[in-house]
């Protein structure tokens, strides 16, 4: 029999066999999970729905011994106890979905047929590949990108990685080291933008004892602790100018001191910088030192936004998909084809990085192994804004950086979204626009400070406190953490 029901109340197994009945489902009742246990020597089911308060072995354990001997049989637990230990226990024992009593009949039968469905498909499905690269794309600007990696694996040149936040710019330098001469030196990576100004100079070379008030003792920096190896500096634009000098000088003579220190030490270290800046620009605008510049400009390599390769978005989606479930300790979620089309349609204004963060959200909250559009976050459901895109890209001397698009466009193109709205007599327009207008300037300044709740809300003009009540009445769950 494709389904079974187990659960003590007589009228509960009643109503869920005549519903079956009417969608021609087989079925097989148990009063009890022990006489469904034993009944499991003759033949395993496709699905199992089961009440968790029973006489005798209750649910959870039904389920335990259950996904025990079966890990891919569905279970639907269900429960007149609807309690929030009830459904984490549930969920952590692997119950495909938690129904709480009393339920509709129709939703209940929806859920076993999509269980069903799930089931065929687990067993129609191949052996689990092995484990993809970090590095992942088949769009021809990845593919560049993968060149140049081989072309520099022989060389120790300097290299300078652009491109927005959440490109993956540490993985194409992690990439660099591990295939270069240095492979089996230490890498080491530094976010210049993360460290206080006043702390920077000593995170990078180090100081004496007693050079400044806390200084107890001699620490080695970050270019002693990459000796050898190489030195990853991310955000070098908001590089203070007066550190700029100082790195200039390990560049050009490579030597440099500690901080309070009088012996010049040797630096034998690769460096590879990153930034999401157009340095020309920050050049151009005294923010940046132009000599500098041209000692990291050796090499450049120029990784694209995630809207550019969207080819790349659903072996992207299977990797972090695979990778989550396995820090998890749990199966790898699917994506029906709807779901994965709306997955590749979203704009991901926070890149590579958002689109893992999204990953790792479905592979927590979504129910079932196979994802539908409705299990998605709310974000990624809503239609787009008529008029201008969220971003446009200027290109300056090979460098894109990304700009706001002019006031003008933005709000010529709010303007046309609201006369179209009227015109259609649609009601609610302020609280609709206002939700959707809050979510991008979340989403988007969370992506600009690589999650780091604190600083967005600052540039937002909001406290801490107020950016995670925006996140939750939004349903922003996937930046919820």
């Amino acid at each position: 029999m494709p389904v079974w029901i187990i659960d003590d109340d007589k009228a509960i197994r009643w109503v869920l066999e005549k519903a079956l009945a009417r969608s021609a489902i087989e079925y097989r009742s148990f009063a009890s999970a022990d006489e469904a246990l034993g009944a499991l020597a003759d033949g395993v089911p496709q699905v199992m729905i089961c009440d968790i308060r029973m006489p005798g072995t209750d649910g959870l354990k039904f389920l335990a011994q259950v996904k025990q001997d079966h890990p891919q049989l569905p279970v639907i637990i269900m429960t007149a106890h609807a309690d929030l230990d009830s459904a984490v226990s549930a969920f952590q024992g692997g119950a495909f979905e938690y129904l709480p009593k009393p339920f509709d009949i129709d939703q209940a039968v929806e859920l076993i047929e999509r269980a069903l469905a799930e089931n065929r498909q687990t067993a129609d499905e191949p052996e689990t590949p092995d484990a993809l690269p970090a590095l992942l794309g088949q769009a021809p600007a990845m593919q560049d990108v993968f060149r140049a990696i081989g072309r520099l694996s022989q060389s120790t040149v300097t290299v300078l990685i652009t491109g927005e936040s959440g490109t993956g710019k540490e993985r194409v330098a992690e990439a660099l080291h591990q295939h270069s001469v240095r492979a089996g030196r230490p890498f080491i990576a530094l976010n210049t933008a993360a460290i206080p100004k006043d702390l920077l100079e000593s995170e990078l070379f180090g100081h004496e004892k007693g050079a400044f008030t806390g200084a107890q003792a001699t620490r080695r920096g970050r270019f002693e602790e990459a000796e050898g190896g190489t030195l990853f500096l991310d955000e070098i634009g908001d590089m203070p100018t007066e550190l700029q000098t100082r790195l200039l000088r390990v560049l050009s003579d490579g030597h440099f001191y500690r901080v309070g220190g009088h012996m010049p030490i040797k630096a034998n270290v690769r460096v590879i910088a990153a930034t999401h800046q157009n340095l020309e620009e920050r050049v151009r605008q005294g923010l940046f030192r132009e000599d500098l510049f041209h000692r990291l400009n050796v090499i450049r390599l120029r990784l694209p936004p995630l809207r550019e390769r969207s080819e790349d978005i659903p072996l992207l989606t299977q990797h972090f998909l695979a990778k989550s479930a396995a820090n998890l300790g749990v199966e790898p979620k699917r994506l029906n084809p709807a779901a994965m089309q709306c997955i590749v349609d979203y704009n991901y204004p926070g890149n590579v990085r958002q689109l893992e963060n999204l990953c790792q959200w479905i592979t927590v909250m979504a129910p079932g192994q196979t994802v539908e559009v409705s299990d998605l976050p709310p974000e990624l459901k809503l239609p787009p804004v008529q008029g201008q895109p969220a971003v446009e890209t200027l290109t300056q001397g090979g460098t894109e950086a990304p700009q706001p698009p002019r006031q003008a466009d933005w709000v010529q193109g709010l303007a046309a979204e609201i006369a179209r709205r009227l015109e259609a007599g649609e009601a609610g327009i302020i609280d609709d626009l206002t939700h959707r207008f809050e979510a991008c300037c979340i989403r988007t300044s969370l992506a600009h400070t690589a999650g780091r709740k604190i600083e967005a809300a600052q540039l937002l003009g909001w406290g801490r406190n107020t950016l995670t009540r925006k996140i939750h009445e939004l349903g922003l769950s996937a930046f919820d953490k």
